[in-house]
């Protein structure tokens, strides 16, 4: 099949939407598919047909709605057989949701008067148009990386069930595996917690969203030689303050953002990411590939997919159930088994049988298009 896959940056490691974007294409094209990109921003080291889309980068409004029109423009040739969106346009045949709906998204990390200003800004305001015409239409399949998605989508936004294609992304397994990865990791252990009796990490950007206030208040409860390491991009400012208010300043370690994530995992005990909302977090995934074990909140669509040894809580704002869930974890047993469990799970979401769902679901497109013409 000649497939399009339209996102606004296709460029590995600057996001969650771009690595899978990245993984899916190649994928595509290992497994025989003609695939062409067409994006704004393109990696010199992609391996996949490519086409730059341009758009300005000045002001997000202008350059998701510029980046639309341009797409759809180019598009409207059809000389392709499925096209594939990653971003914010109108035109495909399939829309990955990854984000979720914008509005929820909005409701759960902003309340009050944060959220009704978020409303009327037009940042976000280009987003809820273009997704209404998304999800109102008719026309559009609608992938999503999780029910929890999926059940906003229908229960807010009208989508027929019959419309939502549920996939979980995928994780290259053995690029996670510790075994792989043993020195290193003792040399950031050497280097950052070399008397800490467990080391808790935090992996994500945007420490608010991620609940870093809950894994700072649990840390503090916790077992005083523990420590927090953050890895991520945000301002550490304001939350080496509240570390210093809570007495834990000298147990957390802002590492900032990582290129050797891997490594990172290996060195780490386990991951704590009490998040307000993932639609799918993908460093969840990639923390069971490491065979860590990990604790979140059933607000990250990704622990529908890791099984009953992945820890999720109910409450994202709930330090006191977080620090006894880290308590059942300074057990090195117990750490284990988790984290063996969740790599077998972790496992089975390769991007190889993601791509394959893929191809199904584009078939399945065609086939619709040529019984409707017929």
């Amino acid at each position: 099949m000649r497939i399009a896959i339209v996102i606004e940056r296709f460029v590995p490691g600057v996001g969650g939407v771009e690595n899978v974007a990245w993984q899916v294409a190649h994928e595509l094209a290992r497994q025989g598919e003609d695939v062409t990109v067409l994006a704004r921003e393109i990696d010199p080291t992609a391996a996949v047909a490519t086409e730059a889309i341009p758009a300005p980068r000045a002001w997000q409004p202008i350059r998701i709605e510029t980046f639309s029109r341009r797409a759809a423009r180019r598009l409207a040739r059809r000389d392709f057989d499925v096209v594939h969106g990653f971003s914010h346009t109108r035109t495909q045949d399939l829309f990955r949701a990854g984000g979720g709906s914008h509005r929820d998204w909005l409701r759960r990390t902003h309340a009050g008067f944060g959220y009704r200003a978020r409303l009327l800004s037009p940042r976000y305001r280009v987003r809820f148009a273009i997704e209404r015409d998304v999800f109102e239409g008719s026309r559009q399949r609608i992938q999503c990386s999780s029910r929890l998605v999926a059940d906003v989508l229908e229960r807010d936004h009208g989508v027929s069930p019959d419309r939502i294609f549920l996939l979980p992304n995928g994780v290259d397994a053995e690029r996670f595996d510790p075994g792989l990865l043993a020195d290193e990791a003792r040399g950031l252990r050497r280097a950052h917690a070399p008397h800490a009796s467990q080391v808790w990490l935090l992996p994500g950007s945007g420490w608010h969203r991620k609940g870093l206030d809950t894994a700072l208040r649990a840390l503090a409860r916790g077992d005083a030689g523990a420590c927090l390491w953050v890895a991520g991009r945000d301002d550490p400012t304001r939350w080496i303050e509240r570390a210093r208010d809570l007495g834990i300043a000298d147990r957390v370690d802002f590492l900032g953002a990582r290129d050797d994530l891997p490594a990172v995992y290996a060195a780490a005990d386990a991951v704590v990411l009490p998040t307000r909302y993932d639609p799918f977090a993908n460093v969840t995934i990639e923390a069971a590939a490491a065979a860590r074990p990990v604790v979140t909140t059933r607000a990250n669509g990704a622990s529908e997919w890791l099984g009953d040894d992945l820890i999720a809580l109910d409450d994202a704002n709930d330090d006191v159930a977080l620090a006894a869930a880290l308590a059942a974890l300074t057990q090195l047993d117990e750490r284990r088994r988790r984290g063996e469990s969740l790599a077998a799970r972790a496992r089975t979401l390769d991007w190889s049988s993601h791509a394959k769902a893929l191809r199904g679901e584009y078939e399945a497109i065609v086939a619709r298009r040529a019984e409707a013409r017929s």
